[in-house]
């Protein structure tokens, strides 16, 4: 099997690379907790020069107004988003809400879809809840039909990117118990709709998140997206596009780690040579260096599973999550021990970058519940 990149893919890549890197210190500033200047989270013109550069099109099939969307191309994107350290919420809009509007929207819907590409619009998920953990049918917002209007209720935790977004898309349950797949809808609301409130915050990774209280909001049935109670295979599907994508995105920060830690075993200077040349240190970098292509190896095995069966495609991404999750860990660690304490400054690029790696482990599934989930899916 050929592993190596498209034609296309590497000049995506190629393109995407020399864009971030000629664009480091907005990036960077803009994924510093509780940066008073930045309410957003992330650099609205970066953002929009993403766009022109094709980047958010390439999340997104023919079919739906983009021109790629493969797993190949999720990762050529997000593996060099984690790389730089954006914040962009690339995920957010385009993978989770701009894919869900794809998938079950109206026409009328689907219109927004091109607004996305082009970079115009924002979307957030809001489906994650307080008792919810990392179970997607754990749903205990209502939505209640009364006349020609339906009414939701409850609460939505870690609604990343919803202080930005245009549109929220948000899970309410309208049959059955917390817990079945069947009964769960998605409804498309704007932001600023009378009964949403939103308390935002800084997340330790960089970016915004909120809660989302939903006090008794009213909607129509146009509002809907798809048919009613009938929404969880387009949420599970959008998810496990949304866990791919963040496998590549800790891979190419793993990657960024690792490569400011050799640059620093080659430039720091002890007993009048480089600490690099101390066989000690060489042995524990030779390790960082195996977790990553273990962990490359494990993001090509969920990209190539993508479009597999059910069954199928949950082994591999549980697994390869679950991997990435243990490398990640290690690689985060061990940089800052080879380090030192400047490792741990806010100052040097290497604590974010650690934090990212960590904090990436515990959305949609840390690495135990990866673990379970492949177990769970080896026994079926």
């Amino acid at each position: 099997m050929n592993f190596e990149l498209t034609e296309e893919r590497q000049m995506l890549q190629d393109s995407l690379r020399r864009f971030l890197r000629d664009n480091q210190d907005a990036l960077r500033a803009s994924t510093r907790l509780g940066n008073a200047d930045n309410t957003l989270g992330f650099d609205a013109e970066i953002w929009g020069k993403l766009a022109e550069l094709g980047v958010i099109g390439a999340l997104f099939s023919e079919e739906d107004g983009g021109f790629a969307g493969e797993g190949f191309d999720l990762t050529t994107v997000f593996e060099e988003l984690g790389r730089a350290g954006a914040v962009e919420p690339l995920l957010d809009t385009a993978i989770l809400g701009g894919g869900l509007i794809a998938a079950l929207g109206s026409d009328a819907q689907k219109a927004l879809v091109e607004q996305v590409i082009g970079g115009e619009l924002h979307l957030a998920l809001a489906h994650g809840e307080p008792n919810s953990r990392y179970d997607l049918t754990q749903v205990e917002t209502t939505a209640t039909v009364e006349g020609d209007s339906i009414l939701l209720s409850g609460r939505k935790a870690v609604a990343v990117n919803a202080e930005a977004a245009d549109f929220l898309i948000i899970s309410a349950r309208e049959s059955g118990a917390a817990g079945d797949e069947d009964g769960i809808s998605l409804f498309l609301v704007p932001r600023d709709s009378a009964g949403v409130t939103l308390r935002g915050y800084g997340l330790l990774a960089g970016g915004r998140a909120a809660e989302v209280d939903l006090e008794t909001l009213r909607l129509t049935q146009a509002d809907r997206l798809g048919a009613a109670g009938a929404a969880y295979p387009a949420l599970k599907r959008a998810i496990t596009r949304a866990e791919v994508a963040l496998a590549a995105e800790t891979l190419g920060a793993m990657e960024a780690a690792t490569e400011l830690t050799r640059e620093y075993l080659l430039t720091r200077q002890q007993f009048g040579r480089p600490i690099g040349s101390f066989q000690a240190l060489q042995h524990r970098m030779a390790t960082l260096l195996i977790e990553l292509e273990q962990a490359r190896s494990a993001v090509i095995n969920a990209a190539g599973h993508l479009d597999a069966s059910p069954t199928e495609q949950a082994l591999h991404i549980s697994a390869a999550r679950n991997l990435i999750g243990r490398a990640g860990r290690l690689v985060a660690e061990e940089s800052i021990q080879l380090h030192g304490g400047i490792a741990m400054t806010e100052e040097y690029e290497l604590a974010h970058i650690a934090k990212r790696i960590v904090m990436a482990d515990h959305r949609f599934g840390d690495t135990d519940t990866q673990l379970e989930r492949f177990l769970d899916q080896s026994a079926a």
